[in-house]
């Protein structure tokens, strides 16, 4: 009787895989099939084919399309959407169309980390912290504070830590390090706090597990599995939900001990050393949070959004600068004889306090601004974006999208594609970004989202610039950075080794050795 009951089941299961294979087989191709999808099963083997390179898969299948788009069909069809590496389609997705594409309930149900945070809503929501955050970034105290916490943790943590490695002639994975350093730094400029002196440092374990889970959920070949173990509360989404509370804990601990500081509301006090938590607090005072629930909810969804965007991504960028610079010599040559010229003239041995670069140094650093942008267009700390179509619509190249698919458009590609690049597009040439003159020169923003495009784009795209340069140019006037594998040469360039997260971080870390450089000696007139 059981093997009776089996048999049934099994030629069930297999006369339904029948019935939707001639169902699949007899629609209509679409205008830009994906080269690794098939009827019934979609992208699944490709996917767990390829996932240590997900994004050079990606990348290649975009390559094979003339108009650098495809359409993606999910196991079952359960899902579809559209993935593009056409800067003509981003600029729709994002500005010219901009109200149909949203973050939506996918975004929502897959990063649930971020609440109801300024990253993960549309709308009102949206609008309103928008405009908060707008108003903050743009003021000169900020700006002041942000970089007086990156300078201070420069030169009482970072280079003091390099100092004594090099001494020991150390190993240092500068991906580790690159990464507390930002983390201490983010959640100074974000809380107020110094992640290292409070008690609760498993925030940090499950802030990064958390973040985590939301890329498994967002690769996963089967997102029914992952709702399924939600509904259920098992294995990795039961973890999810402790990393959660611990994050809301330590968040709403944070938020609580200032409110009950009982920050005065004066516009003398403004502005004065404070954190995001501090200023969103004074101006969201006489706001109403029917939206979701109360203040301190609407404040640790916007404050964990901002230690999301901080956290990583600036350490990243600078993880994957320091491979490409050991890898091309030559380019590390050019920073460091542009250091030498804005800081000092002459030579000397000695060892003397590391050098401090000021704001005004800073901006005029030409050439290393162009590496760090050449690094970003090879290796974007956000390698893949999505969004949710609200209705039908049709994008520049005439592909076709439908209400309810998802739109992603993958920073990655976009690097690599000779249509938009040209042939040199793998190539590591800081060059390519300046002009004659040797004057930095931004590139068309669709051509480079790296820090987005339009409505969203990133408020603190030009204090990262300044905490990326201020770290590289105290590091590479310093020291040589000489990478254990080599670095990022032409030929690593060939199949770069990263680990799929969230954000693009380097699989087993950046593993490097220090060299003094000879210091340069200031000669005052």
């Amino acid at each position: 009787m059981l093997d009776l009951t089996n048999l049934t089941l099994s030629l069930s299961f297999v006369s339904v895989l029948i019935f939707l294979f001639f169902i699949s087989s007899s629609k209509q191709p679409t205008k830009n099939p994906c080269p690794d999808s098939y009827p019934i099963i979609g992208n699944v083997i490709a996917l767990l084919r390829n996932h240590r390179r997900f994004h050079d898969w990606v990348t290649e299948m975009l390559s094979k399309t003339p108009s650098l788009t495809l359409q993606v069909n999910s196991f079952l069809n359960l899902s579809h959407g559209i993935a593009t590496a056409n800067p003509v389609n981003v600029e729709h997705l994002l500005v010219s169309n901009f109200a149909n594409y949203v973050k939506g309930s996918r975004y929502q149900d897959l990063y649930e980390l971020l609440g109801h945070g300024i990253f993960g809503v549309d709308g009102h929501l949206w609008t309103t912290q928008r405009k908060i955050a707008s108003h903050e970034f743009s003021t000169k105290s900020l700006k002041k504070f942000i970089s007086e916490v990156v300078e201070s943790e420069i030169s009482s943590s970072l280079m003091p830590y390099l100092a004594r490695k090099c001494d020991q002639n150390s190993v240092v994975d500068l991906q580790q390090v690159l990464q507390e350093f930002t983390f201490t730094s983010i959640c100074k400029v974000a809380f107020g706090v110094d992640p290292s002196t409070t008690s609760d440092l498993p925030f940090v374990k499950a802030f990064d597990d958390a973040v985590e889970n939301c890329l498994s959920r967002f690769i996963s070949p089967l997102p029914v599995i992952w709702k399924i173990k939600r509904y259920l509360n098992v294995g990795s989404e039961k973890k999810f939900k402790e990393d959660i509370s611990i994050v809301n804990r330590f968040s709403m601990e944070v938020i609580k001990a200032k409110q009950e500081k009982k920050l005065e509301v004066h516009e003398e006090n403004q502005g004065k050393n404070q954190d995001l938590l501090s200023r969103f607090m004074l101006l969201t005072s006489n706001m109403e949070f029917e939206a979701n629930g109360n203040e301190r909810l609407f404040l640790r969804d916007i404050i964990v959004s901002f230690v999301l965007a901080g956290k990583d991504t600036t350490a990243s960028a600078l993880t994957w600068f320091f491979w490409l610079i050991a890898g091309n010599p030559r380019c590390a040559t050019m920073i460091q004889k542009e250091l030498s010229s804005s800081k000092h003239v002459g030579t000397s041995s000695a060892q003397e306090t590391p050098a401090k670069f000021s704001y005004d140094e800073l901006k005029k650093l030409h050439y290393l601004h162009a590496a760090l942008s050449e690094s970003m267009r090879l290796f974007p700390p956000v390698a893949m974006n999505t969004r949710l179509t609200l209705e039908d619509d049709v994008l520049p190249d005439g592909t076709r999208v439908k209400k309810g698919w998802f739109a992603d458009y993958s920073a990655y590609a976009m690097g690599r594609m000779e249509g938009v690049w040209g042939q040199d597009c793998r190539e590591f040439k800081p060059e390519r970004w300046l002009t004659p003159d040797g004057v930095f020169k931004p590139f068309d923003q669709f051509r480079y989202p790296v820090f987005h495009c339009g409505q969203r784009m990133c408020l603190g795209k030009d204090m990262a610039y300044v905490q990326m340069k201020a770290i590289a140019a105290s590091v590479m006037h310093e020291f040589d950075v000489l990478a254990v594998d080599g670095g990022g040469s032409p030929e690593k360039m060939m199949n770069p080794p990263y680990m799929l997260t969230i954000v693009l971080k380097m699989r087993g870390g950046l593993l490097v050795r220090l060299r003094r450089r000879k210091r340069s000696v200031r000669i005052n007139n």
